[in-house]
């Protein structure tokens, strides 16, 4: 070590006598430990996240691909990081949803349980169902014709046709629509019969996967009080997860579109701010419909449907192209991302229902 040179306590790097900060790793040379010290890291850190966050947010709501283009173009200090914003913004949209979701599952139990009471695990409206019925007995007992000739042979089907209308007349049908009464239910209960014998009464195969056997396990749930609740808390539960996938498949679809305007990583920041503007959208109408005053519906949906304006002139901004086939573009994507979502919804909720299973 030449003289004159101390090594740093943190990366063990020489530095000169009389440096107040390590030029390797940035850490004071001579600081010690005390209150003020212990909390200044995460003191420094929050304000300077709070106000790079201020300084993100008019641009985030009010100019589309603003920060994703600055962010490229080098400026990653002075506005927060898209990843850190996409986390901080979804991290308050779920807190704030949360006390939404908590009034939809107590809702949920309360309709659970007045369904346990009733007779059937699905009540079909008087009336509505003597149409249903009227229309189904014309159609059994008048079958389509092509040229004259039914279009099934009555030799073939006149025998299941009878039983149906006979079932349709006599309302033999109702019951929990899977093989069971609840009166059949109530005395397998009492019979103490177990979760395996009732299942196999509502009609599930000895050989049914897991999500079969999760879905027959949430119906006895209904039939007992309990378990729409859960079945909400569930759902909500895989959009976080659902959003982790989603968000780079998005990016992935940018790439798809955009395949000359940069790599990967280019469409994934724009993903990034994007979808922060869209938990910021919502937090906003949540919170507002939560502690302020409930907003039209009306006014909802419009405010929702913009999110596609802001999105059209988002991509228009970021990828500098034709207005004309940005719009193209942008109801492609749009429509091609939103057929995915449902689909992976669900994959996962069954996931959820194997797992709780």
């Amino acid at each position: 070590m030449e003289p004159n040179q101390l090594n740093c306590q943190n990366c063990e790097q020489p530095y000169k006598e009389g440096f107040n900060f390590c030029p390797s790793c940035g850490q004071k040379t001579n600081e010690e430990l005390t209150i003020g010290v212990l909390f200044y890291n995460t003191i420094s850190n929050y304000f300077s996240f709070d106000a790079r966050f201020l300084k993100s947010f008019i641009p985030l709501m009010f100019k589309p691909g603003y920060l994703a283009k600055k962010f490229l173009e080098g400026k990653r200090l002075l506005y927060l990081h898209p990843a850190q914003m996409y986390l901080f913004v979804s991290v308050i949209f779920f807190f704030v949803f949360s006390f939404t979701v908590n009034d939809w599952i107590k809702e949920a139990n309360k309709a659970n349980k007045e369904i346990a009471k009733s007779d059937t695990l699905f009540k079909v409206d008087a009336e509505k169902q003597k149409v249903v019925d009227s229309v189904l007995l014309n159609v059994l007992k008048n079958p389509i014709q092509v040229n004259g000739k039914p279009l099934i042979k009555p030799d073939e089907t006149q025998k299941v046709v009878d039983s149906i209308v006979k079932s349709v007349e006599n309302k033999d049908y109702v019951n929990t629509d899977f093989g069971i009464s609840k009166k059949q239910l109530d005395s397998l209960r009492q019979a103490g019969a177990g979760e395996e014998e009732i299942y196999k009464e509502m009609g599930m195969d000895d050989d049914a996967g897991l999500i079969t056997r999760s879905f027959y396990k949430s119906l006895l749930g209904f039939s007992e009080g309990k378990g729409l609740g859960n079945l909400i808390k569930r759902f909500v539960d895989t959009i976080p997860i659902a959003m982790f996938f989603l968000l780079p498949l998005f990016a992935f679809i940018l790439k798809i579109f955009y395949f000359r305007r940069g790599p990967y990583a280019y469409h994934l920041v724009f993903s990034f701010y994007f979808f922060s503007f869209l938990f910021t959208v919502f937090s906003l109408i949540v919170s507002f419909n939560r502690f302020v005053t409930e907003i039209p519906m009306e006014i909802n949906w419009l405010i929702v449907l913009s999110t596609f304006v802001y999105f059209y002139l988002a991509l228009l901004n970021f990828y500098n192209r034709n207005w004309f086939t940005t719009l193209i573009k942008s109801g492609v994507i749009t429509f091609i991302f939103l057929l995915m979502v449902m689909p992976f919804a669900l994959l996962l909720i069954g996931a959820f229902a194997v797992i709780n299973a």
